[in-house]
């Protein structure tokens, strides 16, 4: 393969000479962040779960207590958030002052902005330099990541570390495995993506099996391969390491075993709305729902209203389900008892379609995440597709919902003709990146709540696979190890 590159390869200074490179980096540069700094200006929102992350934050550095602030008491010890984002902002405080979110809106900028230079770098080994200049337009453009620069949590942080991970694999490979530094560079980058989220540990079952099959593979047969794979086995311990202290933490302080997060988002001892969230999963669909009613309970009121027809099999239920709504609204909080009756409402409506509790409903909920237009964190109404209510608005999630497609079909034209040409000798990242989006896809089919930016992990592996469109345009094939 490298033979027949060196073939079509044009020169560096016959392709400088025909296309100057360049100012069109600089200029893809100057747009993302004109596009970020916009978002700041118009769209920052400091609300919900940052507020939650600050509050950690702060106690941390005021109290040495990794919790929540209680009224006139000591910090509440939590485990319901994993450490990494808390720890991200309690040095964005320690820096600019304490609660100064603006400033780590400044932070998440520059983050971001790495984030698709590194997916323009590793796409630029894969298939050129156009093709690396393509990947870099498609992610300083992309309004769905961009506008999360603009709110405090984990998503920003979460995609640089997807992009880190595979040009560090990558660069891992080309410099000829082993114990190099980019080894070291992919086990950090994993292990802090799982303190961002616990569900990032689906990264590491996706490259750490990939980087395992290269070191065996380039070790060839023989009892060499048992040797070859230490470097690797040595990066997985990097990443399981930082939850050694964690779990200690949460033994010492709060009795549990808890090396991640739990599921729930609730502290030992609390009572988890467990037939409250089961009864939403026989029905729950669109982000509207999660907004109006998932978030609602045990925090404000639930409409009937606000529930869709398919809540309902019949008047019966729908007497039942608002009876039982109205109990619920009487204190707007969680108690045992009607929680229990919740996960009986669930029972029968399971009994009564069991396909679409276990089938239809998951994979529902998942094209929802997908598709829908990422109008989560803009001021448009929840039910965007009403065209009498707010035609201007609904042409724009129309519009929005179209390039949110688009970048999903480019994808699958780079990746179709990726692997036309047999993964150009990489076939261990292609499998890596398409395990990881399949693993996500299958957590998420076990998810009660529909949040597109659950899907958003997926942005830096879509403009990668997307760039593979414009490889061997002009430059030649970027597959020469040393770039």
């Amino acid at each position: 393969m490298a033979e027949k590159a060196d073939k079509v390869k044009i020169p560096d200074s016959h392709t400088e000479k025909r296309f100057r490179w360049w100012p069109w980096v600089v200029a893809a540069l100057v747009a993302g962040v004109g596009l970020r700094l916009w978002f700041i200006a118009h769209a920052a929102r400091i609300a919900g779960d940052t507020l939650l992350y600050g509050d950690i934050a702060r106690n941390l550095l005021e109290h040495g207590v990794y919790g929540f602030t209680v009224t006139g008491g000591a910090p509440r010890p939590t485990l319901i958030r994993v450490p990494g984002y808390p720890l991200f902002l309690a040095a964005c405080f320690r820096v600019f002052g304490v609660e100064h979110y603006q400033a780590v809106l400044y932070v998440q900028l520059l983050v971001d902005m790495a984030t698709c230079a590194l997916a323009s770098a590793l796409a630029g080994r894969l298939f050129g330099r156009r093709a690396g200049l393509g990947a870099l337009w498609l992610g300083a453009l992309c309004p769905f990541t961009a506008i999360y620069v603009a709110s405090p949590l984990t998503e920003t942080l979460s995609l640089f570390c997807i992009a880190a991970v595979f040009y560090g694999m990558e660069r891992w490979r080309a410099g000829g495995m082993g114990f190099n530094r980019w080894l070291w560079v992919v086990g950090a980058v994993l292990a802090y993506a799982v303190l961002l989220r616990p569900e990032e540990g689906l990264l590491a079952a996706a490259v750490v099996p990939a980087l395992l099959w290269l070191a065996w593979r380039g070790a060839g047969p023989g009892a060499g391969r048992g040797r070859a794979g230490l470097p690797v086995l040595a990066a997985a311990l990097c990443v399981v390491l930082p939850l050694a202290p964690w779990t200690l933490r949460n033994w010492r302080m709060l009795h549990v075993v808890q090396p991640l997060a739990p599921r729930s988002a609730t502290d030992p001892g609390e009572l988890e709305p467990n037939g409250f969230n089961r009864w939403y999963r026989t029905w729950g669909i669109d982000f509207a729902s999660t907004e109006e009613v998932y978030w609602n309970y045990d925090s404000d009121l639930i409409a009937v209203g606000d529930l869709p027809a398919r809540a309902f099999d019949g008047e019966e239920q729908y007497a039942r389900t608002a009876e039982l709504l109205n109990e619920y609204n009487q204190t707007e909080r969680l108690s045992a008892g009607i929680d229990g009756r919740f996960a009986a409402l669930a029972r029968q409506r399971i009994a009564a379609d069991p396909v679409r509790y276990y089938v239809a409903l998951p994979v529902a909920r998942l094209l929802n995440m997908l598709l829908r237009p990422r109008l989560e964190l803009l001021e448009m109404p929840l039910e965007w597709w009403r065209w009498g209510a707010h035609r201007a608005q609904t042409a724009f999630a129309a519009g929005y919902a179209a390039l949110n497609l688009g970048y999903m079909v480019l994808a699958g034209f780079g990746v179709a003709a990726w692997r036309r040409r047999d993964w150009d000798g990489q076939a261990a990242l292609a499998w890596a990146m398409m395990t990881f989006v399949g693993l996500r896809c299958a957590l998420l089919l076990t998810l009660d709540n529909s949040e597109p930016r659950y899907t958003l992990e997926f942005f830096p592996v879509l403009w990668i696979w997307a760039a593979g469109v414009w490889r061997g345009c002009a430059d030649g094939i970027a597959s020469h190890p040393s770039r």
